[in-house]
């Protein structure tokens, strides 16, 4: 891991500085990205969670809500980079082991950097989580990478359709050991069992001990979101194809996937935690959409003057995904006097004192303590985009 000014593409498909305004770059895409992260930042950090407005929380089992749209989101992006990153050296053929071993460590390194948020500040290996959000982005991204250099758009349709309904028939008629017929409950699950059977209790997610939401088995329909993100690129990369052509049909495809996960849903729920096939579909489809339009606002008609907020965050995704995570553990150890006689982290005192204060409901506090949080990191990544620092993965 780097920090460069220099010309290369990051794990996320992120551009240095020197990228951003050529004419041949995706702006839409980072604008994507750059949302998406701050949207991240929004729900990860509010003031108090006791009190979340329910837009900002996920659902609890079944359903979706906005903040459950985030990490799919991610992951179709992570689709839609790998095809620009991949594109050129697909077309020129010949050997692909050079890129493929690149591809292998940059997996590698964001593994390893979610296993470095897993142990940050403890670093009790006993209990280490082995699954995460970072983990997930690894293995989607090394499978997309691998799927799209080494078949055609036609192939990768059909490995989603597989991928989704094979999914569908492990989950819901493979009998669970030790608990019966196949079920969709959080503990009794086929995933949740292959979690305990292959990582046991001490390195699921801390939450729940007994099941994992980035599980293994649930990477399988995970590589179809990524795989609707390559498809959209690809589309969009086409050459005999006008702008508003491209937009329409992917309105329309989007259109299709959400109805589909929809219908599909009475049957395999929409269901983040264990990222059914209809969630797949539903949350597909809505990205979908979102980089249609963002495509046909800034890259068709131009209109970027608002972009840069976006922007800066885009650009250094990985690095204000990590630092937040790791900073936020760091003021938790800080012990500190709280009103009523309470301590904790040097977070929870800036904001009981600084901002609880001045608001009657706590709801309105805890939204205005995450987007000040948004804030500050915009002026630290608006400095960094200004000197060209960008992390490379």
């Amino acid at each position: 891991m780097q920090t460069t000014t220099q010309a290369a593409l990051n794990t996320t498909g992120a551009p240095p500085l020197a990228e951003a305004s050529q004419p041949g770059r995706l702006i839409s895409l980072d604008v994507f990205r750059g949302l998406t992260v701050m949207a991240m930042i929004l729900v990860n950090n509010p003031g108090d969670w006791g009190h979340i407005y329910p837009p900002l929380e996920h659902a609890e089992w079944n359903g979706c809500t906005p903040t459950d749209l985030i990490f799919p989101f991610f992951l179709f992006i992570v689709g839609v980079s790998l095809v620009y990153a991949l594109d050129g050296v697909k077309r020129q053929g010949g050997p692909q082991g050079a890129v493929l071993l690149r591809v292998l460590r940059r997996a590698a390194v964001l593994f390893g950097l979610g296993l470095l948020l897993s142990l940050y500040p403890k670093f009790n290996f006993p209990v280490v989580r082995i699954m995460g959000v970072l983990q997930r982005i690894a293995l989607v991204f090394l499978g997309c990478s691998f799927i799209f250099l080494k078949t055609s758009w036609r192939t990768q349709v059909w490995l989603i359709v597989g991928f989704l309904i094979g999914y569908a028939v492990l989950m819901q008629l493979v009998p669970v050991p030790g608990f019966g017929p196949a079920n969709l409950e959080p503990a009794t699950n086929l995933g949740a069992w292959l979690d305990r059977t292959v990582f046991t209790e001490a390195h699921l997610w801390k939450q729940s001990k007994t099941w994992d939401p980035e599980g293994l088995l649930g990477t399988l329909p995970a590589l179809g979101t990524g795989l609707l993100g390559c498809l959209t690129a690809q589309w969009l990369r086409r050459k005999d194809q006008e702008p508003a052509a491209k937009v329409a049909w992917l309105f329309v495809a989007a259109g299709g996937l959400i109805i589909l996960g929809l219908c599909w849903s009475p049957w395999f729920p929409i269901n983040k935690a264990l990222w059914s096939s209809s969630y797949v579909l539903y949350c597909g489809g809505l990205a979908m959409a979102g980089l249609a339009a963002l495509y046909w606002i800034c890259d068709v008609q131009g209109y970027r003057a608002w972009t840069r907020p976006a922007l800066v965050y885009g650009v250094n995704a990985i690095l204000v995904f990590c630092l937040s995570a790791l900073l936020s553990r760091t003021f938790g150890l800080f012990k500190l006097a709280l009103p009523g006689g309470k301590t904790g982290g040097l977070k929870e005192w800036l904001y009981e004192w600084g901002i609880v204060p001045f608001f009657s409901d706590p709801r309105n506090a805890s939204l205005v303590g995450a987007v000040t949080l948004i804030v500050i990191w915009y002026f630290i990544l608006s400095w960094m985009y200004k000197k060209g620092v960008v992390l490379k993965v």
